[in-house]
This record gives C-alpha cells, structure tokens and sequence, in this order.
C-alpha cells in the first residue's frame, strides 16, 4: 500500500508529467475542471467500424464483428465497445424528428443491435455529429442531414432508448471560433447527463477544421477527444497536423499534452490501425505500444473477424493493455528526446513506472534513461520486457538496442519513487515588469512571436510542462533553428526538435537547450506587447520568468 500511496500522491502532484531537474518553480496547478459522468477511468477499449469499412456497413458486419471480439478473447482482454460509425441512419428522421436507424442496412432495428452486443458482455457505441451533416453528408457520400445540430436532447434521450454506451460525436464542418466549439460540444455533453445513462462521451473538434483538439483541456467537455486529424494506415505521412496522420506524426503531437490525462479524460490520438498492413510488424508494435503508454483509448480498427495471430498477439498484450488501464490514468511524459530516441515514463498505481523507449530513426540505435530520470529512488531495480515478458535486473540503467521505428517498454519495479514538484502549468511572469509571457490575440500560426502584456489568467498565458518542452494552446515555445542572440523566440507545432526543448534553472532564466541562448524580454523594456527574443544569458531582470 505504500507503493499506491506514493503513486497517488505523485498523480495529484503531477497532473500527469514528469518534470526535469531544474524545472520551474512555484506553479500552480490548473483548475480542477473535469466531466465526472462516472465513466472512463480508464481508458476506453473497443472496436470502430470506419478504419476498415468506412460507409460499407449493416447489422451483419457488426454482429460478425462482435462474435469474432468474444470468440477471439479480445473481450476478456478488455475490448468492450463495438462502435458503428458513420453511414448507420436513416437519411431522413421521423414524422417526430427522431433518427432511425438505416431499414436496409440496419432491418432490426438498433435497439436491437444494443441487445445484442449487450448480450455478449459488449457495449454499444454509435456515431453522430453537432452540425447539420455527418462526414459522409458533408462529402456526399451518404444522402441527408441528420446531424444533431438543434436535436441534442432528442436525440441523447434515443441513445439511451436503444442502449447506447458510448458516443463518438465529430464536428465535421469548417465553421465555428473553439468558444463555439466548445459550447456545441457541451449541450450534448449536457444532453447525455440529462438522461441518466452513463454514456462515454469521445468528441472529435479536427475534422475539417482548423487543429482545435491540442489547443484545450477538453477534459470538462467529454471523456476523450481527438488530438489530430485522421489517423492513415502508414507510419509516417509527413504531416504536422493535417489530413491525413501517419503514426509517428500523430505521436509527435500528442505527446506534450501530457498534462491533460486523467481518469474519465483522455488525450485520443485516433482508432488503432495495427493489423490493417500497412506498416511492418516492428511499426505496429510501436504504433500499439505507444498507445498504451500514452495513455490513449485504444480503439481497434481492423477487421477482427480475419485479423492474423500476429496482429491478435499485438493487440491482446497483456503487459501493455495492464500499463494502459493503470487506475491511476496517466499519461506517459517525456523524459528525453534527442529527434530521434525518445524516452516516456509513466507512472502506475503500485509504484512502478512504465518506460518507452522508442527509436524514430531509420536505423537500429541504443536507448537509454535512468531510474532516477523516471522518478525511481535506490539503487537495485527489476525491468520486465512488456514484448517477451522476460526480467532483469540493473542498478539504474535503462538501456535497450531497439530497431528503425521500434519500441521497447519496460515495466521498472522496486525501490521508491519520488514526487515531483506540484503542479505542470502556469502563467510565466517577467520578473522585471511582472507582466505574463503571452501569445498575442491566441494567435496560433507558426511563427507569432510571444510578447509580455498584463496577466488575465487566458489560456494564452497558460503555459504547460510536459518534459523539457513549455507548451501555450496546443503548440510548443519554439527557439529558431541555428538562433543567435536577437532572434525572436516564437510558438510552433510541437515536433520534439531540440529547438523546442528548454533548460528551466534555478536562478528564474529559461535557456534554449539547442542554441545556450536565454529568453529575454526584448531591451529590458516592461510595456504592454513588448516582444520576447533569444539573447545570451545574463540572469538580468528581464530574463527571469517565475510561475504563478
């Protein structure tokens, strides 16, 4: 019980990231805003019919689809939500304005879908959109306009008439500010409470719109919410956040947003695309591991009733899905990253930490971290391979051979574990005006310049730790590449470049871990709007940030 004590302590201290030494001091921790509907907490596991079906789905499919889950031992692993998405409605709703499911595809009706996943120990998710049009309306590839925009309590009282336990609601529309999002999204949230029926809540905010998932904690809005665009069946598509998403691109966003896990609130980087081919098994692997220590829902997307041995193994890893479903629901925070050998730990319940140890590179490379670097105190420790379930021991070394594209997990067990400092975000405030760092007008575009201007508490003078990267509405303080001293610091999406990472010191400066060169306040001025550049490090004034 000491071991669970600590732990806990360590997650309402931490939020969910593991800071560096040196951090900052004196945060505050951020409000304590969640959606407490009593479900989720832990990450949802399940199966969507999208990834391989897309509109191309009926009763048939989703019951063959359910048989295989049960008759696979996928649903004694932990899969439990079968989730229909687009394409599963009547065009047109009832004379009463009621969604009814598609007679053709659907001839029984789906109440009765319900029972029958409910029968096999399943629960039943489906698929609905807050604007006028799904995705597929919106693209022309299904007929009407169903959506719930107007129809919110009407249609949350069907869901919990047909059964229905989980809701994957996707705003599929270029309209809308992130307020108007944010509101949209809370009448179903509200909607669903209404009735009474606990009802997972998982919103997508990115379809056809600008990257709105990282830029919040979404955590009082629903239980997950996506952070990118569309996941592809590949591992790497070049994209920082657009259509569609490779694995590696989807990792790299995901990452800093560390902070904002919790049971009953996770970051979602989208369903699973292990077992579909288009990655070798090593990236598959990753793709899976990385899912799990990320804390993310993991939501299958293959088609289950021919998948391969190979891809069963993957998905129903006992050792990764235990790290995953961790009641302490944390997120895997970064310890290191150099471009290329990333290191994430994540703490669990008992007092053992879960480490990542994932190589992006093209070539095999060793990776290595340390206990005390994943926030392990003594000196003997036991290492179980989450891949081969084989133990070792070390004194404090963490090291593995890992290939392009691999990931070694270890589950480090023994000796204590420390608690980090007590909270992961703040307001960043110049000692020498005492005004915030601020990104101007929430302008998110790659490249704005940060200023300093009265503190007000906005999001965009809140600024989250996750590792060594400082991180403002879902993009990362960025240092130019090659900077000198004069050159503009400014945010960036977040790709875990050295650039990116930040030295936080104990005399207040906060250095560019690429360049040596500290973040000042342009000429030592204090005026409202005046920018903040790289200069070298003088521990003046204007170069000491504390956090409040």
């Amino acid at each position: 019980m000491r071991h669970l004590a600590s732990a806990r302590r360590w997650a309402a201290g931490a939020a969910a990231a593991l800071l560096l030494a040196g951090t900052l001091t004196g945060l505050r921790p951020p409000a304590a805003l969640a959606l407490e509907n009593g479900v989720a907490r832990t990450p949802p596991m399940g199966w969507n019919s999208w990834n391989s079906f897309g509109c191309n789905i009926n009763e048939t499919l989703i019951r063959q689809s359910a048989d295989a889950i049960v008759a696979s031992g996928m649903r004694d692993a932990g899969y439990q939500y079968v989730v229909v998405d687009d394409c599963w409605f009547n065009p047109n709703r009832d004379a009463a304005g009621n969604l009814q499911g598609d007679p053709g595809r659907f001839p029984s009706g789906m109440k009765a879908l319900g029972d029958y996943l409910h029968g096999k120990g399943l629960k039943f998710g489906l698929y609905q959109v807050p604007v006028d049009r799904t995705c597929a309306q919106y693209f022309g590839s299904y007929p009407g306009a169903t959506g719930s925009q107007g129809h919110e309590a009407q249609d949350a009282r069907q869901f919990a008439a047909w059964g229905v336990d989980f809701l994957k609601y996707d705003w599929c529309s270029p309209n809308g500010t992130i307020d108007q999002q944010v509101a949209t999204f809370a009448r179903m949230r509200d909607a669903l409470a209404a009735t009474g029926r606990p009802i997972v809540y998982s919103i997508n905010p990115n379809s056809i719109h600008a990257k709105t998932g990282p830029q919040r904690n979404w955590g009082d809005v629903a239980n997950m919410w996506r952070t990118t665009e569309d996941i592809t069946n590949a591992w790497d598509t070049g994209q920082t956040n657009g259509y569609p998403m490779g694995i590696q691109n989807i990792i790299n966003v995901t990452v800093p947003l560390a902070g904002y896990a919790r049971p009953g609130a996770f970051n979602d980087p989208d369903m699973m695309e292990v077992g579909r081919g288009g990655m070798t098994d090593t990236e598959m692997r990753s793709h899976f591991a990385m899912w799990a220590v990320l804390a993310a829902p993991l939501i299958a997307g293959n088609d289950v009733r021919s998948q391969s041995a190979a891809t069963l193994s993957i998905l129903t890893n006992r050792n990764l899905i235990a790290i995953n479903q961790d009641g302490l629901g944390l997120q895997g925070a970064q310890v290191s990253f150099d471009g290329t050998r990333r290191v994430l730990a994540k703490p669990l319940a008992n007092g053992d930490v879960a480490v990542a140890l994932f190589n992006q590179g093209s070539a095999t490379t060793t990776i290595s971290t340390t206990a005390a670097a994943v926030g392990k105190t003594g000196t003997s420790f036991t290492l179980l391979d989450a891949w081969t379930g084989a133990t070792s021991t070390t004194g404090g070394t963490i090291s593995a051979s890992v290939p392009a594209h691999g990931t070694v997990v270890y589950r480090v067990s023994g000796g204590g574990t420390t608690t980090p400092p007590p909270a992961t975000s703040g307001a960043l405030v110049s000692a020498a005006s005492g005004r915030c760092l601020d990104v101007p007008q929430s302008n998110t575009a790659n490249g704005t310049q940060p200023v300093i201007w009265d503190c007000n508490g906005g999001a965009n003078q809140r600024w989250s730790i996750s590792g060594d990267t400082l991180q403002a509405l879902g993009k990362c303080l960025d240092a130019p590449l090659n900077a000198t001293a004069g050159a503009k610091a400014q945010i960036w999406d977040c790709n875990g470049g050295a650039n990116q990472r930040w030295s936080r010191n104990t005399d207040g400066t906060v250095r560019s871990q690429q360049s040596g060169l500290c973040l000042d306040v342009n000429g030592a001025a204090t005026g409202n709007g005046t920018t903040v550049i790289l200069w070298t490090c003088t521990a003046a004034a204007n170069q000491r940030w504390t956090v409040r």
